[in-house]
């Protein structure tokens, strides 16, 4: 295959894409730093420095537009100029590209052709510049005028025996204005099923909350963050899934607050960061980051929470009123004593064992 992913290859003669470039390194020991920049700029130059930089120095700005790639929140104020990470210079290279597919593409890549090529192959060949549609029994994509598109969607949408029989799904990469209209259109229909991209990534999170807290959604701000006197980050590497959580991560191990790590995986974003905005840190500095790492087994983060809450329990014992706060247990809490109970029967052999 060639080296090029933005070359096409006639039809028939696409194999599945296979790895390539894979190689054995040193485990990394922190996260950023010039490597970050470095790749930065190779998104930037995949549109045009120009193109892309004009997007970028918009980027989670007041007068800008919010980034795509993740749900970070942006400080209210102190913005840095270059307020996104490495995912956010790809996502709006992306977003910003001058790529386009046209029906010419689809007339030349048959739809198992396009499924054995990968998503990031797909992505680079550009924008779609019309609507397409695959009728019953064709093997390739064509072109359809949008008429015909919205009657063939609304036609469909009408069969149904209820609104609530159809699902609108948005993806995490749309933008805040479409992510809107596109709601506006789904609730005009008559229905709620409106899920929104987080729920495929934090359903399993949303659904604790819900039941704890009654929001499915964190409640925290960027301002308690920066406030914690202990950061608890669990089966997260926020090198990849969050990298702008790195900066905030750094400020707080600087003022002395305690970092926990809960991975099974010693990850580099846990570790510490070297921020690329920092000269000292371009040239190799980094900031330490996770005081503890508690390398716990897949599945272990439940045991390790019941031991922790257990030790919790036996200080309290020890020392009634200095670890617990009756009263705000009290005034802001429900089910404590099944809790209780239930942790103090849990043996710590077992909680070593599963941990």
């Amino acid at each position: 295959m060639s080296g090029d992913p933005l070359e096409q290859q006639p039809p028939g003669e696409l194999p599945p894409e296979e790895f390539t470039g894979l190689r054995n390194g040193e485990v990394a020991e922190y996260a950023a730093g010039l490597p970050a920049v470095t790749q930065s700029l190779k998104h930037a130059a995949r549109e045009g420095l120009v193109r892309a930089s004009s997007s970028l120095l918009k980027l989670n700005q007041k007068n800008g537009f919010d980034c795509s790639s993740c749900a970070w929140p942006d400080p209210d104020e102190h913005r840095s100029a270059f307020e996104f990470c490495e995912n956010g210079a790809k996502a709006t290279a992306s977003e910003s590209t001058s790529r386009t597919i046209t029906r010419s593409f689809f007339e030349q890549n048959s739809v198992a052709d396009i499924a054995a090529r990968s998503d990031y192959w797909m992505e680079l060949q550009g924008r779609l510049t019309e609507p397409m549609v695959l009728r019953p029994d064709a093997a390739y994509y064509e072109p359809i005028g949008w008429e015909e598109a919205f009657e063939l969607v609304a036609a469909e949408l009408h069969a149904l025996p209820s609104p609530d029989e159809a699902l609108f799904y948005t993806s995490g990469r749309a933008s805040n204005e479409a992510a809107f209209l596109y709601q506006l259109f789904a609730r005009e229909f008559g229905t709620n099923n409106l899920p929104d991209c987080s729920n495929m990534c934090h359903e399993s999170s949303g659904a604790a909350l819900r039941e704890t807290i009654g929001v499915g959604k964190g409640t925290v701000t960027l301002e308690d963050f920066e406030r914690a006197g202990v950061i608890f980050v669990v089966g997260q590497n926020p090198g990849t899934n969050h990298p702008r959580m790195l900066s905030s991560l750094q400020s707080a191990a600087r003022r002395g607050a305690k970092i926990v790590a809960v991975n099974p995986l010693r990850e580099a974003g846990l570790l510490a960061f070297a921020h690329p905005q920092e000269p000292a840190a371009v040239l190799g500095k980094k900031t330490p980051l996770a005081t503890h790492f508690l390398q716990v087994k897949i599945n272990g983060d439940m045991p390790l929470f019941q031991g922790i809450m257990k030790a919790l329990l036996e200080r309290e014992d020890s020392a009634p009123g200095m670890v617990l706060d009756p009263d705000f247990i009290s005034a802001h809490t429900t089910g404590f004593s099944a809790l209780e109970a239930q942790v103090r029967a849990i043996s710590w052999d077992f909680i070593e064992k599963h941990s």
